[in-house]
């Protein structure tokens, strides 16, 4: 056998193991939210002799679910319209202005991107209570200072791969700084866009903390941070356990699967074109 069919061979092996290793967890999640709670502990990885759907319908009820997820749902797609608004035009005013000041704001952005939330999570909690914004405004607040200098950088970077005289042409024929961006620019910037959308997505849908300081309220709260006080209600009954996690955790799920080409290329534009 040749040298090259060998190490062939041994990276799909590797590629394989790693896809068990990786797929488990899901798995596990999945079969045991279908089980009771004896035949879970009896039998962890194996099939369940009775598909128990009685679960979701009990986790779904105490998890509150067409609240709690209507919640995480409105704080997704305000949190992530605003940041793709802003930072999309962030990004290419940053880009088209050839100025050393662009250069020095456009990397203070990419060091935001470095300091952690804990560290400016009390000082930052403690000012937005004095304004009264500790509801679900003041969280998409933050959440477009946390999430512009990723959405800024990909945009910037994609930017760099539309050449300057197509603004350049429609100014020339009439249209506006304002137009050409989101009639011209912003549609080739498709690929950025989604990227952005589905790595926003799965922060600010799967984020615990931050909501668990601003919006901590009765018929406030998203679906992580009922899921938070839902496990400490079935401790001892992990089906049902099992079965709020599935509920949680399915809708990203799917969204990422629907778009994962697209994050591909709106990574590599991103990144690596000049």
């Amino acid at each position: 056998m040749k040298k090259g069919s060998i190490k062939k061979y041994l990276l799909c092996i590797l590629g394989i193991i790693l896809s068990i290793i990786w797929i488990s967890p899901f798995y596990l999640v999945l079969v045991n939210s279908f089980k009771t709670k004896k035949e879970l502990f009896t039998s962890t990885l194996g099939f369940p002799k009775k598909m128990l759907f009685s679960n979701y319908k009990q986790a779904a009820s105490d998890l509150k679910l067409g609240e709690s997820f209507v919640n995480s749902v409105l704080i997704c797609i305000i949190s992530i319209s605003i940041i793709i608004i802003f930072s999309s035009m962030a990004a290419y005013a940053l880009q088209r202005v050839k100025r050393k000041s662009s250069t020095i704001i456009f990397l203070g952005f990419i060091a935001a991107m470095l300091i952690p939330f804990q560290s400016v999570m009390i000082p930052l909690v403690a000012e937005f209570g004095k304004i009264k914004m500790l509801n679900s405004a003041g969280i998409v607040f933050m959440y477009l200072g946390f999430g512009c200098s990723l959405a800024i950088f990909l945009y910037h970077g994609a930017l760099k791969g539309i050449p300057s005289s197509l603004d350049e042409a429609a100014l020339i024929d009439g249209c506006d700084r304002f137009r050409t961006f989101w009639l011209i620019i912003f549609p080739m910037l498709k690929p950025a866009t989604v990227t952005v959308i589905v790595l926003d997505m799965m922060w600010i849908w799967n984020d615990y903390l931050l909501p668990s300081l601003v919006i901590n309220k009765e018929g406030m709260r998203t679906l992580p941070l009922m899921i938070f006080y839902f496990f400490g209600q079935y401790t001892r009954q992990w089906n049902l356990a099992m079965a709020g996690l599935t509920i949680a955790i399915l809708p990203v799920l799917i969204f990422y699967f629907l778009a994962q080409k697209q994050i591909v290329k709106g990574i590599v534009s991103g990144a690596v074109k000049q």
